[in-house]
C-alpha cells in the first residue's frame, strides 16, 4: 500500500482523528483525504500523471504534506527541495529531475521563477499563500475548484515515490530514487524494531519536511493512524520546541544532536509537563556519549533511541532501543527488520568483530537507483550491496559503533584516525560546547588532526595546549589534535551534519604545519 492508500484507509476508519497539527490548527484524516483528493484531481487536470516529477519548495506546513500525498496518489514522483538553496541550485534540481510541475510557498515564488527560466519543461506552478498570479495559480483557489472525490489511479508499490536529493556536501547533489515499497516497509520496520504502535500516538520531528528525516517520520506516524505535529521552519528555538512538546502532549519525538544539546541546556526544563513523552530519538549526525547521558538524565520518563542510516536507505538502517541506551551507550544499535548488513574491507571481504570496516546494505528499504546517474548507481552497488561510506566496528554482541565517514578519516603517518572517536572524547571537555575534527596537510606525516571548537564560554575558550592535554590523557598520542581553532559555530547542513568540506577548505592550507 502506498501512503495515499494508507490515508484513504484512515479517512474511512478514523475520520475525525487529527492527522496533522500545525501552528494551532488541526486537520482530521477526513479533511486531509479530501484536500489531497482535490489536489491530485487538479494536478491530473493540468497534465500531471504517472511518473511525472512534482517539485515542492516550501516551509514546513500542512500544505507541503498534502502535496506529498497527492503526488503519491497520482503515481507521480515528489521532488522535495531545500528552501535554503539559491536560484541556480534550484534550477539544477529542476532540470536534473525534469520536473513538470512545482508547488511553492509565496515567499519563494520569485526564486523559483528565476530558476524556471532554465527549465522550460516546468509548465505548472501552484503558489501556497496566494499571490496575484504572476508566478502561478493560487493553491487554495485551485483546491476549491477541484473535485473532492478523486478516482484513484492504480499505483505500483515498486514504482518511484520520491527523488530525494542528497545534501551535496561534495560535488553536485545526487537524487536517490525511493519507491513506495521502500518507504512503507521502512515505516513498518522501524515501528516493529522500536516497539512503536497505537492509534493515540502523537509524533513530532524537528527536521524540515524536505529532508528524509522529516518525510519518513510523517510516514511512520501515518502507518498506525497517529497525529503528526509539524514544527515551524526557521531558526531552531529550544524553548518554543519544548513548549510545543508539552502543549501538544507529544508522545514520540526526534531531533538532531545539536537540537537536543540546546534543549537539554534550557533553563527550567524540569518545570515543563512532559509526562506524555514516552520515546525520544536522535540521528542524522553523531551524538557524543556526554550528550546521551545528559538526555537520559533530563528525560527519565522516556526511552532514548538512535535513528542511524542515510537518505538512500529510506533512511534508518539501525537503531539502539531504549533498554540498551545505558548498557551500549555510544552504539547505533543493530539493524532493523528488513535490513541486511555486512562490514567489509575495500575488497568486500568481511572484517573480524572489533575491526573497522565499511557497512554495506541490502534489503527492500534500499533505494532503487540514483536518478539518471547509472555510473554512480553502479559504483554505489558494487558487489551487489549498497556502499554507505560509513566506517563502523561491531562488538561481540553484534552492536554497531560508527567510527567515521570513509571520506573524513584522517591518515597520519600511516595511522588511521577516526574523527568520531576523538570528537566523542573532546566533547567531554568542560570548556567545549561543540567540536569537529578534520585532517590538515603536514609535510612529514601527510596530515594531522585539527580540532575546530565552539567554546562553552566564548570569553574563556580552551587553549590548544589544554585541549591536547585533555586528549592525551584519554587517547593515543597520534590521535590527539596538534592545533585548535575556536569558532562561534560549526557550519551544518539541514540535517545537522557538520560540513567538514567547508572546514577543510578554510583551514587546510597546503603549507599548514601543525
Amino acid at each position: 500500500m502506498t501512503a495515499g492508500d494508507q490515508l484513504a484507509r484512515h479517512a474511512r476508519k478514523i475520520p475525525g482523528t487529527a492527522a496533522l497539527r500545525f501552528a494551532g490548527a488541526s486537520r482530521s484524516y477526513r479533511e486531509l483525504d479530501e484536500r489531497v483528493s482535490r489536489l491530485a484531481d487538479a494536478l491530473r487536470a493540468r497534465g500531471i500523471g504517472t511518473g511525472d516529477r512534482v517539485a515542492v519548495l516550501g516551509l514546513n506546513s500542512m500544505e507541503v504534506v498534502e502535496t506529498f500525498l497527492a503526488t503519491n496518489r497520482l503515481g507521480a514522483i515528489g521532488v522535495p527541495i531545500n528552501f535554503r538553496l539559491v536560484a541556480g541550485e534550484i534550477a539544477y534540481l529542476l532540470a536534473d529531475s525534469g520536473a513538470k510541475a512545482a508547488i511553492v510557498d509565496a515567499g519563494f515564488a520569485t526564486g523559483l521563477a528565476e530558476a524556471r527560466r532554465e527549465t522550460p519543461e516546468l509548465r505548472t506552478c501552484l503558489v501556497i499563500g496566494g499571490g496575484d498570479g504572476e508566478y502561478g495559480e493560487d493553491y487554495e483557489a485551485v483546491l476549491r475548484a477541484a473535485d473532492p472525490v478523486y478516482a484513484a489511479a492504480a499505483v505500483d508499490d515498486r514504482e518511484p515515490a520520491y527523488i530525494m536529493y542528497t545534501s551535496g556536501t561534495t560535488g553536485r547533489p545526487k537524487g536517490a530514487v525511493l519507491t513506495h515499497d521502500n518507504l512503507m516497509l521502512h515505516a513498518f520496520s522501524v515501528a516493529v524494531h522500536q516497539g512503536v504502535s497505537g492509534d493515540d500516538r502523537v509524533a513530532l520531528n524537528g527536521a524540515p519536511l524536505f529532508h528524509i528525516a522529516g518525510l519518513s517520520s510523517y510516514l511512520m506516524c501515518l502507518l498506525p493512524g497517529g497525529t503528526f505535529v509539524i514544527t515551524p521552519s526557521g531558526g531552531f528555538d529550544p524553548a518554543a520546541s519544548v513548549e510545543l512538546l508539552a502543549r501538544e502532549r507529544v508522545s514520540s519525538c526526534f531531533f538532531v544532536p545539536a537540537q537536543w544539546q540546546a534543549i537539554c541546556a534550557l533553563p527550567g526544563i524540569a518545570n515543563y509537563d512532559l509526562s506524555a513523552l514516552r520515546h525520544i530519538s536522535w540521528g542524522a549526525a553523531l551524538a557524543s556519549t556526554t550528550l546521551l547521558r545528559t538526555m537520559i538524565e533530563t528525560f527519565p520518563q522516556a526511552s532514548v533511541s538512535t535513528a542511524f542510516g542515510q537518505t538512500e536507505c529510506s533512511p534508518v538502517t539501525c537503531t539502539l532501543r531504549g533498554e540498551d541506551a545505558i548498557r551500549k551507550i555510544g552504539s547505533v544499535g543493530t539493524p532493523i527488520l528488513n535490513v541486511e548488513v555486512r562490514i567489509v574491507d575495500d575488497e568486500m571481504n568481511e572484517v573480524a568483530p572489533g575491526a573497522v570496516g565499511e557497512i554495506v546494505y541490502r534489503g527492500p528499504t534500499v533505494m532503487r537507483e540514483y536518478w539518471n546517474k547509472p555510473e554512480a548507481t553502479a559504483e554505489a552497488f558494487a558487489g551487489g550491496w549498497f556502499h554507505s561510506g560509513d566506517l563502523v566496528r561491531q562488538d561481540e554482541d553484534g552492536y554497531l559503533y560508527v567510527v567515521d565517514r570513509k571520506k573524513d578519516m584522517i591518515i597520519s603517518g600511516g595511522e588511521n584516525i577516526y574523527c568520531a572517536e576523538v570528537e566523542n572524547v573532546l566533547a567531554g571537555h568542560p570548556g567545549v560546547a561543540d567540536i569537529a575534527l578534520i585532517g590538515v596537510p603536514h609535510t612529514k606525516w601527510g596530515e594531522t588532526p585539527l580540532a575546530v571548537i565552539v567554546p562553552a564560554d566564548p570569553a574563556d575558550p580552551p587553549t590548544a595546549a589544554g585541549v591536547e592535554a585533555f586528549a592525551r590523557a584519554r587517547l593515543a598520542a597520534y590521535k590527539c589534535p596538534r592545533a585548535t581553532v575556536v569558532v562561534a559555530e560549526l557550519p551544518r547542513n539541514a540535517s545537522g551534519k557538520v560540513l567538514k568540506t567547508e572546514l577543510r577548505e578554510k583551514y587546510s592550507a597546503p603549507s599548514a604545519e601543525v
